[in-house]
């Protein structure tokens, strides 16, 4: 019995030394920031992450400041345009990429790898990319020199609202960095589908292609699908990089564009400095998204046995 007591005493300090040290981080650097904005947006906190209880609590003034004001609302419509965009662009082409590779005999691992590689690049060196070299606004750009091969005016990307080509730029540099991770994702739901149900489809007369994706593959890819769009539209929430990087220069970022995160940032870091109304935004945002994510989550069924 002791020696059972014993090595019971062993695992659970072993789990504490290997688990401790993220869990010790994850309290320090993410629970713990996250209760502090929680706090300061009660208070007016101008300039400071320690304000006075007494003087400069302010209740849930910072909130309606916020819900009153015509910039956060547009931010929050900014994000449904890009939701409305890069959602089913994405799901449509990381599914795509996903059966093609799923339908190799040979260099699987190899395309895979290829499809893959962008996600492990950085957003602020890809928006870079984008802008300087790809959809750069003058006539040096790859874009343009293919415009200027179809005696075509060159078009300043980034800067015209009228078409808002500028989408188009925001939208591309996120598909192509995200793509391949949610690629690997439906790879991996596809090789979980029983073989058996395409001989079955076989030989009750199914035609390969289209009729057997409709009523096999897709749904037998359900859970992962409802995954993938939860994640998505969470992404699409916390847009913050490529807009920034591609939109801002040294005269500071435009109002047009202009998502939650990077309103919030201006608000929170800009000038006024002002802590208080900003964590306020960031409270907002955060319980829009698990209220959107809970509700996705109940319309897909997610978590039923019969999902």
């Amino acid at each position: 019995m002791s020696d059972r007591n014993t090595q019971q005493r062993h695992r659970t300090l072993w789990f504490w030394v290997f688990v401790g040290p993220f869990a010790l981080g994850l309290g320090v650097f993410t629970y713990i920031p996250l209760l502090w904005s929680v706090y300061l947006s009660f208070f007016d906190a101008h300039n400071t992450v320690t304000p006075d209880p007494a003087r400069d609590f302010v209740g849930f003034d910072n909130y309606a400041q916020m819900l009153n004001d015509s910039a956060f609302t547009d931010s929050l419509l900014t994000f449904v345009v890009f939701s409305l965009f890069i959602v089913p662009a994405t799901f449509a082409l990381s599914l795509a990429l996903a059966l093609m590779v799923n339908r190799l005999r040979r260099a699987q691992a190899f395309f895979r790898s290829v499809f893959f590689l962008p996600a492990a690049c950085s957003y602020v060196v890809a928006a870079l990319i984008w802008k300087m070299s790809i959809f750069n606004g003058v006539r040096f750009g790859l874009a343009n020199t293919l415009l200027g091969y179809v005696d075509a005016d060159s078009v300043a990307w980034l800067s015209t609202t009228d078409p808002p080509w500028h989408w188009l730029v925001i939208v591309t540099v996120r598909l192509w960095l995200q793509a391949g991770f949610f690629m690997i994702l439906f790879l991996a739901g596809l090789q979980r589908i029983n073989p058996q149900l395409y001989e079955a489809a076989a030989v009750d007369g199914a035609k390969p292609g289209w009729q057997v994706f409709r009523h096999i593959t897709f749904p037998q890819l359900r859970a992962t699908s409802v995954a993938v769009t939860l994640l998505l539209v969470i992404n699409a929430f916390q847009a913050f990089d490529e807009f920034y990087n591609l939109l801002a220069d040294s005269r500071g970022y435009p109002p047009y564009a202009r998502p939650p995160l990077v309103y919030l940032y201006y608000t929170a870091l800009g000038q006024g400095q002002n802590l208080g109304l900003g964590s306020a935004g960031a409270v907002i945002l955060a319980v829009l998204i698990a209220v959107v994510t809970i509700g996705q989550a109940r319309w897909f069924g997610l978590g039923r046995k019969d999902a």
